[in-house]
């Protein structure tokens, strides 16, 4: 097969590769992407395998299925609120990947690397640990292992630069160029690129953690395209060059969303702990008479919430209903999708809004929505339905707390001030089906808790949002 062949047929892989991507815009669409993406990788793994000489066919065959295997049985048991640490381990295993073909390939005898090949394989050995690690952080802090809050270091970003002022030493005392390079500098290459990823990681926390998943997924595509440089793969540069582009895009959105510079997130200045949220100062009213005071006081109420969120829903004409990570915490969804169905039956208009960074990764409430099968073209993102809200009868929170924190937009000082939010406090009536009244991740309180239109809904979603229809709740 001449070279003319093969770049034919490697572009052919790549275009499925992209036809893949391209597909990804919608959940509906985004499955079919993911099995068109894994054709492309299957095909060009089978590519790989006839084009080169495997000493140990057994070997291969045994790794492969044995990694395929974990793979199935680790993705079939992670349900939705685990998710995004998964995701923040697959970024991990890309970078780990990347991290040990490098390495491979440049202490490997009799190796042969021109002086970029050679430059590229150390940097993708060093984005690669680096991924790997940071992953690993981030991942446990996704998964409650560590200390979610962000954690700084005395003298944090002078340990970064030695760590890497490090590995950069140790690579070039690894040998010159063209020659195998000596196992043990690269081994303290590859451990300065572990450590560096995990002071990284470690400094960026709370509602950080969206555009942290976003920017180590933009790292393993970098990692896996620097690797194909060093080993003068076609399909390895174009799939981590893509991967890489599409994560610096998304970690971009993350960021402005939040209106914060991705720099700032990364340098962990999120670390001023939140502000608390003061009443509004007002001139002390003179004391009223006992008959005034009669004649003033409102009349009791006995309704409970539910009775109150009810009546609320059943003289509305429009609804918005604003999903959040607690609504992954409760594998509420399915209810939500119900309730959402019950409402448009009674002749109301229906949306989903959808924050950005809902969720602990990017994406999250829509792959959680679609699994419920609501229809995609019910789901609008922040700037196409926020000054709605303001001619909505109901909002409806479910699960969500920082994404509607007007502290975001009130309170200066805190880790969410000045982040853009869903203005459901605009809504005539507010209904919120979270598990308590504590702050969310970022640590702010909620003032929302506290406005007379808000109708507090507390306690499990799953049993929360069902009353509103009736069920369970008279």
């Amino acid at each position: 097969m001449t070279s003319w062949q093969e770049l034919l047929i490697d572009l052919a892989v790549i275009a499925i590769f992209v036809g893949g991507i391209a597909q990804f815009r919608t959940p509906i669409g985004a499955r079919r992407g993911n099995l068109t993406a894994a054709l492309a990788f299957a095909i060009a793994l089978a590519l790989l395998v006839y084009r080169n000489t495997i000493g140990d066919t057994a070997v291969v065959v045994v790794a492969f299925l044995l990694g395929g295997g974990v793979g199935y049985v680790v993705s079939a048991r992670v349900d939705m609120t685990r998710i995004p640490a998964l995701v923040a381990f697959q970024n991990g295993a890309g970078g780990g990947a990347a991290c040990l073909v490098s390495f491979v390939e440049l202490t490997r005898e009799g190796a042969e690397l021109a002086a970029v090949n050679q430059v590229f394989g150390y940097v993708g050995l060093v984005v690669g640990g680096a991924t790997l690690a940071g992953s690993i952080v981030a991942g446990g802090k996704l998964a409650g292992w560590f200390r979610q809050r962000p954690t700084a270091l005395p003298a944090h970003n002078l340990l970064l630069f030695v760590l890497l002022a490090g590995g950069a030493a140790l690579a070039v005392l690894a040998g010159p160029a063209g020659e195998s390079a000596a196992t043990l500098p690269v081994a303290g290459v590859a451990a300065a690129s572990l450590a560096l990823g995990a002071l990284f990681a470690v400094r960026v926390g709370g509602a950080d953690m969206p555009v942290l998943i976003s920017f180590l997924n933009t790292f393993s595509g970098l990692a896996a395209a620097f690797v194909g440089v060093a080993l003068g793969n076609q399909m390895l540069i174009a799939a981590g060059a893509m991967v890489g582009s599409s994560g610096f895009i998304l970690t971009m959105v993350m960021a402005r969303a939040m209106n914060r510079r991705v720099g700032s997130i990364l340098v962990g200045s999120q670390l001023a702990e939140g502000a608390p949220v003061a009443p509004a100062e007002s001139e002390p009213a003179a004391d009223p008479s006992p008959a005034q005071a009669a004649e003033n006081a409102p009349a009791p109420v006995f309704d409970d919430p539910a009775v109150r969120a009810r009546r609320a829903l059943a003289g509305a004409t429009s609804v918005i209903i604003v999903p959040g990570y607690g609504m992954a915490v409760a594998q509420a969804q399915g209810e939500v999708a119900t309730l959402a169905s019950k409402l448009e039956a009674g002749g109301k208009l229906v949306r989903f809004a959808v924050h950005p960074v809902a969720g602990r990764m990017p994406g999250h409430m829509h792959v959680l929505l679609a699994e419920a099968e609501v229809e995609y073209d019910k789901l609008f993102e922040m700037d196409d339905i926020n000054d709605d809200f303001a001619t909505t009868d109901v909002a409806i929170i479910v699960g969500a707390c920082d994404v509607v924190n007007p502290a975001a937009i009130t309170v200066e000082g805190t880790p969410i001030s000045g982040m853009p939010i869903l203005r459901a406090h605009e809504a005539g009536a507010v209904i919120v089906c979270n598990l308590d009244e504590k702050p969310g991740y970022s640590g702010v309180p909620n003032p929302l808790y506290d406005d007379p239109d808000t109708i507090l809904m507390l306690g499990d979603a799953k049993e929360t949002v069902p009353q509103l229809w009736g069920r369970n709740g008279g």
